[in-house]
């Protein structure tokens, strides 16, 4: 989804050309779902970890493209800002004690790339937004080399017609507007793959929908833009804005937006690509050589080159994903909800929450979403990004209920239940979900502790400005997020 392109301009015929080889491929797919041997025997999981760079006065740092090179590891890529790099962690299994390796493994990784990276000026954060980010920061000029972003920000732009309206209410207010789609850049996040069958898609899928709300309350780690004081999760309304393709006229016509959490359980991951061709136009209209039709008949593994490519271009908050390794295909669910940080522990600790409660809910006999409507879903996960750990979630049995003791009272156990299903050890476990549990018992999570300490440094260190206030904040993050001491135990 993050592979280079080389078009700049498109005619009116590589749109119809694409059209019809994306429909093709979604035929050709549908085909491969009742016909095809999908790897998923042993499910694998993934992970990728987006960063901000910060020069040593807390600014971002523009310098994505050195700090790469100095890192030299190709586990690290370029991200939409030049402030931004991501690491892809390779697929593993979950069993045993697979998290406490990763969790050295992402530690040592991370520390060697601050290493290399500090002589240059530039640190890596791991934050959902970085607090010290200005509108002036969020310009073309900020944007990646990459072609793939210079074109995706003239291809939406192309299709408003007019520049981005950014309106954000929480505590307080922020109105701005954008004519690039560099604004995006300020999101961080975290994306949890799982391999599944063609099957069982739909239940995972579905079952990560039930969770998107409760994960944003757990793990909110943005609730500051532009020196605002937001929602907790900022980044879900920034993002879902940032790349909107609809003027006003077409959402009133109820135009889907290519950010998007869906509008009801699916019964198929076809449901999915279906929707892709039916509702959203390409982006990046560019067409492969390959014929899949072809290549499924001659008994090999179609790329579908181009519906992936579409699907990269629609960022649903639980996406659908088709690829192929080593000749054989398969199919994950990523989930896209999460801010990054504020430390590793952390992150995994989200993630063994994420896991343990998506095995448990997507097994289940009576399916949780089989009890609830698709509204109810979305408004969960509204709230979550808006109140975070003090959001409201509404939950089958027991109505609408603080995030914090849904978690406490009914979720926990599942969770430990589906990790013991995964087999995962039991210590690993214990700790990991520990750490979900004292944030509900001390009501801290990342948001939570930045807006705790920014108010505390203005109240005691006035006559700081909103500005150098923000800055102190974010140097005491860093500090923290260095210690890898889960946040719930961070000084305010």
């Amino acid at each position: 989804m993050g592979e280079d392109v080389a078009r700049t301009e498109f005619s009116r015929h590589d749109r119809q050309r694409y059209r019809e080889k994306v429909r093709r491929s979604l035929d050709v797919f549908a085909r491969m779902l009742t016909e095809a041997k999908f790897d998923f025997e042993r499910p694998m999981t993934g992970l990728e970890i987006e960063f901000n760079l910060i020069d040593d006065e807390q600014n971002p740092a523009m310098r994505n493209a050195d700090v790469l090179n100095a890192i030299a590891n190709d586990d690290f890529q370029t991200e939409l800002g030049q402030f931004n790099i991501e690491i892809n962690v390779p697929p593993r299994s979950l069993a045993g004690s697979a998290a406490d390796d990763l969790e050295r493994e992402l530690r040592a990784s991370l520390n060697d790339a601050e290493e290399r990276s500090r002589p240059l000026g530039a640190h890596i954060v791991m934050i959902g937004m970085l607090p010290t980010l200005t509108a002036d920061h969020l310009t073309g000029q900020a944007l990646s080399a990459n072609p793939r972003y210079a074109l995706i920000n003239e291809q939406i732009f192309a299709a408003r017609g007019e520049d981005l309206h950014i309106s954000i209410d929480g505590p307080e207010r922020l109105s701005t507007y954008a004519d690039t789609i560099a604004p995006e850049a300020a999101c961080t996040s975290v994306q949890f793959h799982l391999q599944v069958s063609p099957q069982s898609y739909a239940d995972h899928w579905n079952a990560a929908q039930c969770l998107a709300g409760v994960q944003l309350a757990l793990g909110a780690n943005s609730p500051f833009l532009f020196g605002k004081e937001l929602w907790r999760e900022t980044r879900v309304a920034l993002f879902e804005q940032a790349t909107d393709t609809r003027p006003d006229e077409l959402k009133a016509q109820g135009v889907r937006p290519r950010v998007w959490f869906g509008e009801r359980w699916i019964t198929s991951i076809f449901d999915q690509f279906e929707e892709n061709v039916l509702y959203f136009p390409a982006l990046l209209p560019i067409c492969d050589g390959e014929e899949p039709g072809e290549v499924l008949e001659r008994g090999d593994t179609p790329l579908l080159a181009e519906l992936r490519m579409h699907n990269g271009t629609i960022y649903r908050w639980n996406r659908p994903v088709y690829d192929v390794f080593r000749g054989r295909p398969h199919l994950r669910v990523e989930n896209r909800v999460l801010p990054a940080g504020p430390t590793v522990v952390d992150v995994l600790a989200n993630g063994a929450f994420y896991y343990g409660m998506l095995r448990r809910l997507a097994e289940a006999d009576r399916p949780v979403w089989s009890q609830m409507s698709f509204a109810a879903a979305e408004d969960n996960f509204n709230a979550g990004a808006r109140h975070g750990i003090d959001a409201k979630i509404f939950w089958p049995g027991l109505g609408e209920v603080p995030a914090t003791e849904l978690v406490l009272r009914r979720l926990l156990p599942l969770a430990h239940e589906g990790l013991a299903a995964w087999g995962v050890d039991s210590a690993v476990a214990d700790r990991l979900l520990g750490v979900i549990e004292q944030r509900c018992i001390t009501h801290t999570n990342g948001a939570e502790w930045q807006a705790r300490t920014f108010h505390r440094i203005e109240d005691e260190r006035q006559p700081l400005d909103r500005r150098e206030s923000l800055r102190e904040m974010l140097r005491r993050y860093v500090e923290h997020m260095h210690s890898n001491e889960p946040v719930h135990t961070w000084d305010i």
